[in-house]
Protein backbone atom coordinates (compact mmCIF):
# COMPACT_ATOMS: atom_id res chain seq x y z
CA UNK A 1 0.00 0.00 0.00
CA UNK A 2 1.23 3.45 -0.79
CA UNK A 3 -0.17 6.81 0.73
CA UNK A 4 0.33 9.91 -1.07
CA UNK A 5 0.90 13.34 1.90
CA UNK A 6 1.29 16.79 1.03
CA UNK A 7 4.71 17.43 1.66
CA UNK A 8 4.89 18.96 5.07
CA UNK A 9 1.40 17.94 6.25
CA UNK A 10 1.22 17.46 9.91
CA UNK A 11 -1.70 14.95 9.03
CA UNK A 12 1.25 12.57 7.69
CA UNK A 13 1.80 11.36 11.37
CA UNK A 14 -1.90 10.17 11.90
CA UNK A 15 -0.69 7.19 9.19
CA UNK A 16 0.33 3.90 10.67
CA UNK A 17 3.75 3.23 11.11
CA UNK A 18 3.78 -0.06 9.18
CA UNK A 19 6.39 -1.89 6.46
CA UNK A 20 2.75 -2.32 4.76
CA UNK A 21 2.62 1.20 4.36
CA UNK A 22 4.95 3.30 2.08
CA UNK A 23 4.74 6.94 2.18
CA UNK A 24 5.12 9.34 -0.82
CA UNK A 25 4.87 13.15 -0.12
CA UNK A 26 3.93 15.10 -3.11
CA UNK A 27 1.84 18.16 -3.90
CA UNK A 28 -1.63 17.62 -5.88
CA UNK A 29 -0.54 19.26 -8.39
CA UNK A 30 2.23 17.09 -9.28
CA UNK A 31 0.26 13.83 -8.68
CA UNK A 32 0.77 12.71 -12.80
CA UNK A 33 4.61 13.30 -11.81
CA UNK A 34 4.63 9.94 -9.48
CA UNK A 35 3.72 7.40 -12.33
CA UNK A 36 8.26 7.25 -13.26
CA UNK A 37 8.39 7.37 -9.05
CA UNK A 38 6.48 4.88 -7.71
CA UNK A 39 7.70 1.09 -8.99
CA UNK A 40 4.51 -1.32 -8.57
CA UNK A 41 1.68 -2.20 -9.88
CA UNK A 42 -1.43 -1.64 -7.74
CA UNK A 43 -5.41 -2.94 -8.05
CA UNK A 44 -7.45 0.44 -6.88
CA UNK A 45 -6.40 4.16 -6.42
CA UNK A 46 -8.39 6.09 -3.46
CA UNK A 47 -8.73 9.89 -4.35
CA UNK A 48 -9.41 11.73 -1.36
CA UNK A 49 -7.47 14.34 -1.49
CA UNK A 50 -9.12 17.54 -1.88
CA UNK A 51 -7.73 21.70 -1.22
CA UNK A 52 -10.45 22.67 1.55
CA UNK A 53 -8.33 25.28 3.72
CA UNK A 54 -9.77 28.46 4.94
CA UNK A 55 -13.91 29.35 4.00
CA UNK A 56 -12.26 32.05 1.38
CA UNK A 57 -10.78 28.73 -0.15
CA UNK A 58 -13.97 26.66 -0.14
CA UNK A 59 -15.77 29.30 -2.05
CA UNK A 60 -12.96 30.55 -4.49
CA UNK A 61 -14.37 29.14 -8.09
CA UNK A 62 -10.50 29.63 -9.41
CA UNK A 63 -8.92 27.52 -6.80
CA UNK A 64 -11.70 24.87 -6.45
CA UNK A 65 -11.63 25.04 -10.29
CA UNK A 66 -8.01 23.32 -9.98
CA UNK A 67 -9.33 20.50 -7.87
CA UNK A 68 -10.91 19.32 -11.14
CA UNK A 69 -7.90 19.10 -12.86
CA UNK A 70 -5.81 17.36 -9.79
CA UNK A 71 -8.92 14.84 -9.79
CA UNK A 72 -8.46 14.02 -13.43
CA UNK A 73 -4.63 13.90 -12.64
CA UNK A 74 -4.98 11.29 -9.81
CA UNK A 75 -7.09 9.15 -12.33
CA UNK A 76 -3.85 9.39 -14.80
CA UNK A 77 -1.69 8.32 -12.35
CA UNK A 78 -3.77 5.29 -11.35
CA UNK A 79 -4.14 4.45 -15.04
CA UNK A 80 0.06 4.49 -15.81
CA UNK A 81 0.18 2.48 -12.00
CA UNK A 82 -2.07 -0.01 -13.55
CA UNK A 83 -5.14 -0.05 -11.26
CA UNK A 84 -8.23 -1.65 -12.63
CA UNK A 85 -10.48 0.69 -10.44
CA UNK A 86 -10.72 4.70 -9.42
CA UNK A 87 -12.76 5.43 -5.90
CA UNK A 88 -13.21 8.92 -5.20
CA UNK A 89 -14.79 11.18 -2.23
CA UNK A 90 -17.54 13.10 -3.30
CA UNK A 91 -19.82 15.12 -1.14
CA UNK A 92 -23.20 15.71 0.36
CA UNK A 93 -22.64 19.28 -0.92
CA UNK A 94 -22.95 18.30 -4.37
CA UNK A 95 -26.66 17.60 -4.27
CA UNK A 96 -27.44 21.22 -2.75
CA UNK A 97 -30.42 21.43 -0.46
CA UNK A 98 -32.58 19.14 -1.19
CA UNK A 99 -34.57 18.43 1.80
CA UNK A 100 -35.12 14.63 1.14
CA UNK A 101 -33.68 11.08 1.89
CA UNK A 102 -30.26 10.70 -0.47
CA UNK A 103 -29.61 8.09 -2.87
CA UNK A 104 -27.86 7.48 -6.02
CA UNK A 105 -30.41 8.59 -8.27
CA UNK A 106 -31.18 11.77 -6.52
CA UNK A 107 -31.13 15.14 -8.55
CA UNK A 108 -27.89 16.91 -8.04
CA UNK A 109 -28.02 20.50 -7.65
CA UNK A 110 -24.69 21.52 -6.25
CA UNK A 111 -24.43 25.57 -5.43
CA UNK A 112 -20.92 26.18 -3.67
CA UNK A 113 -17.60 26.47 -6.19
CA UNK A 114 -16.81 23.63 -3.89
CA UNK A 115 -19.60 21.43 -4.20
CA UNK A 116 -19.86 22.21 -8.24
CA UNK A 117 -16.12 21.12 -8.23
CA UNK A 118 -16.67 17.98 -6.78
CA UNK A 119 -19.94 17.07 -8.83
CA UNK A 120 -17.85 17.91 -11.42
CA UNK A 121 -14.32 15.81 -10.79
CA UNK A 122 -16.85 13.22 -10.18
CA UNK A 123 -17.88 13.20 -13.56
CA UNK A 124 -15.25 14.07 -15.29
CA UNK A 125 -13.23 11.77 -13.88
CA UNK A 126 -15.92 9.19 -14.63
CA UNK A 127 -15.46 10.06 -18.22
CA UNK A 128 -11.71 9.56 -17.88
CA UNK A 129 -11.87 6.39 -16.50
CA UNK A 130 -13.68 4.63 -18.88
CA UNK A 131 -11.91 5.98 -21.52
CA UNK A 132 -9.13 4.12 -19.48
CA UNK A 133 -10.95 0.78 -19.12
CA UNK A 134 -10.83 1.60 -15.92
CA UNK A 135 -13.92 1.27 -13.17
CA UNK A 136 -15.39 4.22 -11.50
CA UNK A 137 -17.11 4.66 -8.18
CA UNK A 138 -17.85 7.76 -5.99
CA UNK A 139 -18.40 8.27 -2.70
CA UNK A 140 -20.55 10.90 -1.15
CA UNK A 141 -19.89 11.84 2.45
CA UNK A 142 -22.49 12.73 4.17
CA UNK A 143 -21.46 13.57 7.66
CA UNK A 144 -18.58 12.22 9.42
CA UNK A 145 -17.36 12.33 12.81
CA UNK A 146 -13.91 9.87 14.46
CA UNK A 147 -10.59 10.66 15.72
CA UNK A 148 -8.12 12.71 13.69
CA UNK A 149 -11.50 15.07 12.36
CA UNK A 150 -10.87 18.90 12.66
CA UNK A 151 -11.67 20.55 15.27
CA UNK A 152 -13.94 23.27 13.82
CA UNK A 153 -16.04 20.62 12.61
CA UNK A 154 -19.81 21.06 14.84
CA UNK A 155 -18.90 17.46 16.58
CA UNK A 156 -15.68 17.92 17.20
CA UNK A 157 -16.06 21.68 18.60
CA UNK A 158 -18.39 20.21 20.78
CA UNK A 159 -15.83 17.43 22.33
CA UNK A 160 -13.04 20.07 22.40
CA UNK A 161 -15.16 22.49 24.52
CA UNK A 162 -16.99 20.01 27.30
CA UNK A 163 -13.59 18.67 27.53
CA UNK A 164 -12.20 22.15 28.56
CA UNK A 165 -15.31 22.76 30.82
CA UNK A 166 -16.79 25.42 28.97
CA UNK A 167 -20.33 25.50 27.15
CA UNK A 168 -20.67 25.65 23.40
CA UNK A 169 -22.05 28.19 21.63
CA UNK A 170 -25.06 26.06 19.20
CA UNK A 171 -28.09 26.69 17.33
CA UNK A 172 -31.77 25.37 18.19
CA UNK A 173 -29.95 22.09 16.78
CA UNK A 174 -33.30 20.86 15.05
CA UNK A 175 -31.28 19.99 12.40
CA UNK A 176 -32.07 16.02 11.11
CA UNK A 177 -28.53 14.73 9.92
CA UNK A 178 -26.92 11.38 9.63
CA UNK A 179 -23.40 11.24 10.87
CA UNK A 180 -20.99 8.20 9.46
CA UNK A 181 -18.37 6.83 11.97
CA UNK A 182 -15.06 7.09 10.08
CA UNK A 183 -14.76 3.51 10.65
CA UNK A 184 -17.50 2.57 9.29
CA UNK A 185 -16.88 5.30 6.48
CA UNK A 186 -13.68 3.84 5.63
CA UNK A 187 -15.42 0.33 5.30
CA UNK A 188 -18.02 1.96 2.92
CA UNK A 189 -15.14 3.12 0.73
CA UNK A 190 -13.44 -0.52 0.89
CA UNK A 191 -16.85 -1.88 -0.21
CA UNK A 192 -17.10 0.06 -2.90
CA UNK A 193 -14.30 -0.49 -4.51
CA UNK A 194 -13.90 -4.07 -4.58
CA UNK A 195 -18.23 -4.39 -5.14
CA UNK A 196 -19.21 -1.33 -6.41
CA UNK A 197 -21.18 -1.09 -9.97
CA UNK A 198 -18.97 1.10 -12.63
CA UNK A 199 -20.63 4.96 -12.63
CA UNK A 200 -22.70 4.94 -9.30
CA UNK A 201 -22.10 7.94 -7.05
CA UNK A 202 -23.51 6.27 -3.53
CA UNK A 203 -23.98 8.40 -0.65
CA UNK A 204 -22.48 7.58 2.59
CA UNK A 205 -24.36 8.07 5.67
CA UNK A 206 -25.66 5.55 8.28
CA UNK A 207 -29.25 5.64 6.98
CA UNK A 208 -30.81 6.93 10.20
CA UNK A 209 -30.69 10.84 11.07
CA UNK A 210 -31.06 12.26 14.57
CA UNK A 211 -31.27 15.95 15.81
CA UNK A 212 -28.37 18.02 16.10
CA UNK A 213 -29.61 18.48 19.64
CA UNK A 214 -29.81 14.85 20.73
CA UNK A 215 -26.19 14.26 19.21
CA UNK A 216 -24.69 16.92 21.42
CA UNK A 217 -26.31 15.88 24.78
CA UNK A 218 -25.26 12.38 24.17
CA UNK A 219 -21.79 13.95 23.79
CA UNK A 220 -22.41 15.92 27.14
CA UNK A 221 -23.38 12.52 28.65
CA UNK A 222 -20.32 10.83 27.88
CA UNK A 223 -18.02 14.25 29.42
CA UNK A 224 -20.05 15.57 31.68
CA UNK A 225 -23.94 15.66 32.42
CA UNK A 226 -23.95 18.88 34.43
CA UNK A 227 -22.13 21.29 31.73
CA UNK A 228 -24.51 23.69 30.02
CA UNK A 229 -24.97 23.07 26.20
CA UNK A 230 -25.57 26.80 24.52
CA UNK A 231 -28.69 25.81 22.25
CA UNK A 232 -29.97 28.60 20.54
CA UNK A 233 -26.93 31.35 21.55
CA UNK A 234 -25.90 30.67 17.46
CA UNK A 235 -27.82 32.09 14.59
CA UNK A 236 -28.55 29.06 11.65
CA UNK A 237 -26.42 29.72 8.38
CA UNK A 238 -28.29 31.02 5.69
CA UNK A 239 -30.21 28.68 4.08
CA UNK A 240 -29.66 26.04 6.63
CA UNK A 241 -29.32 22.28 5.60
CA UNK A 242 -32.43 20.78 7.89
CA UNK A 243 -32.46 17.42 6.56
CA UNK A 244 -29.40 15.19 5.77
CA UNK A 245 -29.91 11.47 5.68
CA UNK A 246 -28.71 9.18 2.96
CA UNK A 247 -30.95 6.05 1.76
CA UNK A 248 -28.71 3.12 1.24
CA UNK A 249 -30.74 0.86 -0.08
CA UNK A 250 -28.68 0.54 -3.15
CA UNK A 251 -25.22 0.67 -1.59
CA UNK A 252 -26.62 -2.16 0.62
CA UNK A 253 -27.49 -3.83 -2.41
CA UNK A 254 -24.49 -3.55 -3.73
CA UNK A 255 -22.04 -3.85 -1.67
CA UNK A 256 -23.45 -5.33 1.09
CA UNK A 257 -22.80 -2.74 3.45
CA UNK A 258 -24.17 -1.93 7.13
CA UNK A 259 -22.62 0.11 9.22
CA UNK A 260 -21.37 -1.78 12.52
CA UNK A 261 -21.01 1.36 14.84
CA UNK A 262 -23.92 2.96 17.10
CA UNK A 263 -23.27 6.80 17.50
CA UNK A 264 -22.89 5.84 21.30
CA UNK A 265 -20.26 3.55 20.71
CA UNK A 266 -18.22 5.78 17.82
CA UNK A 267 -18.88 8.66 20.19
CA UNK A 268 -17.63 7.46 23.21
CA UNK A 269 -13.88 6.27 21.18
CA UNK A 270 -13.65 9.53 19.95
CA UNK A 271 -14.12 11.45 22.78
CA UNK A 272 -11.61 8.81 24.49
CA UNK A 273 -9.00 9.56 21.35
CA UNK A 274 -9.64 13.43 22.03
CA UNK A 275 -9.16 13.15 26.07
CA UNK A 276 -5.40 11.82 25.32
CA UNK A 277 -4.59 14.47 22.43
CA UNK A 278 -5.52 17.33 24.81
CA UNK A 279 -3.62 15.68 27.61
CA UNK A 280 -0.33 15.34 25.21
CA UNK A 281 -0.73 18.71 23.98
CA UNK A 282 -0.70 20.07 27.57
CA UNK A 283 1.81 17.93 28.26
CA UNK A 284 4.13 18.57 25.14
CA UNK A 285 2.84 22.33 26.29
Amino acid sequence: MTAIARPGSRRRADIPVSQKIQIIECDLGDLFSLSDKIGYNYDTFFHIAWDTGSREIVNDPLIQSRQVIYTLDAVRLAHNLGCRAFVGAGSQGEYGNSGSLLAPDSPERPVSSYSIAKYAAGKLSRQLCESFGMRHCWGRILSLYGPFDKETTSIMYCVYTLLKGERPVLTKSEQMWDFIYSVDCAKAFYLIATKGRHGMAYPIGTGKARSMKEYFECIRGYINPSLKLGFGEKPYAPNQLMLLCSDNTVLKTDTGFEPEYTFEEGIRETIEWAKKRVQTENNSG
